[in-house]
């Protein structure tokens, strides 16, 4: 899989930094939901070059609040879609992301949001409920819920939650993905991860700390 390059990538920057004069690590950029990787360090390059943002949303959180992307300005944010029912991968997703939580508790520059594939099941008052259950204490940890059209297309269109296969996708097909996907201030994707990983999680980790670096 293309985050499986990324990494890759990554390492070999390191690597090669490591043997010659420190520079600069910076996280790729994502323009396609085929996820090929975009080294840009110039400004008027990154803007020619990457033009996919997440797109304008609105939905609910845990608390009965509306979250939006005006929400998020100047901020980092993590994505994934779980369900709160979901009895496979989602308990493992969430713990992972959990551990990623806890790495960023007292940060309010990280904000992560748990979209659900599930809306018509999920109310808020769900969400409040699974988020206590799971001992999640971070306040910026957003459980939504909202419009099922709405989010699935997001997730696919937007976040390319399940790359090139889910793009073509229609927004009724039932979304369901492992991965969290990294989101940087202005809106545009620097990173995909396994979610049901341990050491995916812990890339995550270190990867925001690279982003913040940029703020």
């Amino acid at each position: 899989m293309n985050y499986i390059i990324q990494r890759f990538l990554i390492f070999i920057l390191l690597i090669t930094a490591c043997k010659s004069k420190p520079v600069e690590v910076r996280l790729p950029y994502y323009n396609s939901p085929d996820f090929t990787p975009l080294f840009i360090t110039d400004k008027n390059e990154l803007i020619k070059k990457v033009k996919h943002t997440i797109a304008p949303f609105k939905f609910t959180n845990q608390e009965g609040a509306s979250v939006t992307n005006k929400s998020l300005k100047g901020k980092i944010h993590i994505a994934n879609f779980i369900f709160t029912s979901c009895g496979s991968i989602c308990p493992v997703m969430t713990e992972q992301m959990n551990r990623v939580a806890k790495a960023y508790q007292n940060d309010s520059s990280v904000v992560i949001l748990s979209y659900s594939v599930t809306p018509w099941i999920d109310t808020p008052e769900k969400l409040k409920d699974f988020k206590s259950r799971k001992q999640i204490d971070k306040q910026n940890w957003h459980f939504l819920t909202g419009n099922k059209g709405s989010i699935y297309k997001l997730a696919r269109q937007s976040y390319f939650a399940e790359e090139s296969l889910g793009f073509s996708k229609d927004s009724t097909e039932f979304l369901h993905t492992e991965h969290f996907i990294l989101v940087d201030p202005t809106g545009r994707i620097r990173g995909i991860y396994n979610g049901t990983l341990q050491l995916e999680a812990e890339q995550l980790i270190k990867d925001i700390g690279v982003l913040k670096k940029e703020l």
